[in-house]
């Protein structure tokens, strides 16, 4: 059975990433067991700009992860105008000067999380609200606040805590990952998984 202890930044992510990583797992490899520990929720800014805060945070999802074989630590983060390419092998590194001997995947959401549900959004037609005529994009990442794109296309607007699950739940796996760091995240895990002989 493969673990994932996960660190994440939001109340509506912490609510949703666990839906979000069996979906992947029932998609990318039915016959694989999958659990993901109750996500470690961390305050964003303070993560990644104070080492102490991360060390703290990192050692708390390894030691999770060190309790099972096949134990991994994710951290979901968005990733806002940082360049993924840049920052995620930055917070990589650090991860693993930290617990070197876990094997550690770091995802990040650019722009947001729900720049995931932009790409896929007609799938979200009719879901709490979402409207039947949205159309996706052109280009989802090059959309600032998703948030507020997808409360634009909702009669009372889109909140994380009680729309992110909701979302994560349905929204089509594969639109989805014509965003490149949805589809990263989503290869990341199905290289995890193994498939039960």
């Amino acid at each position: 059975m493969t673990v994932v202890a996960s660190i994440v930044e939001g109340h509506g992510e912490q609510q949703a990433v666990q839906r979000l990583l069996r979906r992947i797992a029932a998609d990318a490899a039915p016959q694989a067991l999958l659990r993901v520990n109750e996500p470690i929720r961390v305050k964003s800014g303070s993560f990644v700009n104070d080492p102490g805060y991360f060390s703290r945070y990192v050692n708390l999802a390894a030691a999770k992860a060190r309790q099972e074989i096949a134990g991994h630590v994710l951290i979901l983060l968005d990733c806002e105008d940082e360049c993924p390419a840049r920052f995620g092998p930055k917070l990589l590194g650090q991860a693993r000067a930290i617990a070197p001997d876990v094997n550690i995947i770091v995802a990040l959401a650019y722009r947001e999380y729900e720049t995931w549900f932009m790409a896929a959004v007609e799938s979200l037609r009719g879901v709490e609200g979402m409207s039947g005529a949205v159309l996706r994009p052109a280009d989802p990442e090059a959309t600032r606040n998703a948030k507020g794109w997808l409360g634009r296309h909702m009669p009372h607007g889109y909140d994380p805590i009680s729309h992110q699950l909701a979302f994560t739940s349905v929204f089509d796996l594969d639109a989805g990952r014509t965003v490149a760091s949805f589809d990263r995240l989503y290869r990341k895990i199905a290289s995890l998984l193994i498939p039960v002989e």
